[in-house]
């Protein structure tokens, strides 16, 4: 028996993407696993593609790969870390992590066994999106994000917003004998705080001591 073409695509997309996640994790060198990551990403954009997510897939491809990837990336590379001293105590808290990926994985077994063998949950998930066949990917998206969800929309962009002024704050930090640039002190200054007019006699110059 032959396999359609889709198929074999999608076993070829999850096979790659499942193999650079675990790549990711068991990578020893941190910009290797950069690397994994972002053909994770591909591989991932790559499925929503075949099921005719293509908004989804650009959107993955331009803000995790062209974005967040690259910035950790050149993180990794320009920062100086003791990924040696990292490393301490990972079997000791060895259990703790495989404790928490079994509670993941029974969870993920537990939502898969409810979508594969009871047909409620999923037509309930699936009420609100608009008929394919009449609406594109991208405009269905739009309806649901700036109606449905408009409330949760918003609340992860103030969410986002918060992350971003938290991140500033802890990172500004006044150092010794490096001047800061102060910008309400060089917007208030008037043109009389920063020239003299010096009326200079004929035959009269500054005087060097």
């Amino acid at each position: 028996m032959t396999l359609p073409i889709t198929d074999m695509v999608f076993y070829l997309f999850a096979t790659v993407l499942i193999g650079a996640a675990l790549a990711v994790i068991g990578a020893r060198n941190p910009v290797h696993a950069v690397f994994f990551l972002i053909l994770a990403f591909f591989n991932a954009a790559g499925l929503f593609v075949l099921v005719g997510a293509e908004y989804l897939a650009m959107t993955l491809v331009i803000v995790y790969v062209g974005a967040v990837a690259v910035l950790f990336l050149f993180v990794v590379m320009m920062l100086s870390i003791n990924f040696e001293k990292l490393r301490v105590g990972f079997v000791k808290n060895l259990p703790l992590a495989l404790g928490v990926a079994l509670l993941l994985a029974v969870q993920m077994g537990a939502l898969l066994y409810q979508s594969l063998f009871t047909s409620a949950p999923l037509a309930a998930a699936r009420a609100p999106i608009p008929d394919p066949s009449q609406v594109a990917n991208t405009e269905a998206i739009g309806q649901l994000l700036f109606t449905r969800y408009a409330v949760l929309f918003e609340l992860a962009g103030f969410i986002l917003l918060v992350a971003m002024i938290g991140a500033i704050v802890l990172t500004l930090r006044t150092r010794p004998g490096v001047r800061r640039q102060r910008i309400l002190k060089q917007v208030s200054r008037r043109p009389e705080d920063a020239v003299t007019l010096v009326d200079v006699k004929p035959g009269q110059g500054a005087s060097h001591e």
